[in-house]
């Protein structure tokens, strides 16, 4: 057995992600929507915004949390190193 791993395509990577996210989304939006249920329920006499508010704000979280997925470089405080640079840090850390 070899204990190199096989490298991961292009289009295995966008499909986790794409999943992850997906996923992500199905979660915030049933949280969000129970939320919104519990809280019409409870405190706004059985009303119907604070359902629809509570899955938009978990729809609105997970397309925030697939943002930053997709584009690292939108996380505040990061930053994206040209491969030339990057290949400089490593010479000078290894040292």
């Amino acid at each position: 057995m070899s204990s190199t791993a096989k490298p991961t395509s292009s289009e295995n990577i966008v499909a986790q992600k794409y999943d992850r996210c997906l996923a992500d989304l199905i979660v915030k939006s049933g949280v969000g929507f129970s939320v919104g249920v519990i809280a019409s329920v409870i405190l706004f006499r059985r009303r119907g915004w604070p359902i629809a508010l509570g899955t938009g704000f978990g729809a609105g979280m997970a397309y925030a949390d697939c943002d930053r997925l997709f584009n690292p470089a939108r996380i505040p405080g990061m930053r994206v190193i040209p491969a030339s640079e990057a290949a400089k840090y490593t010479a000078e850390a290894s040292k």
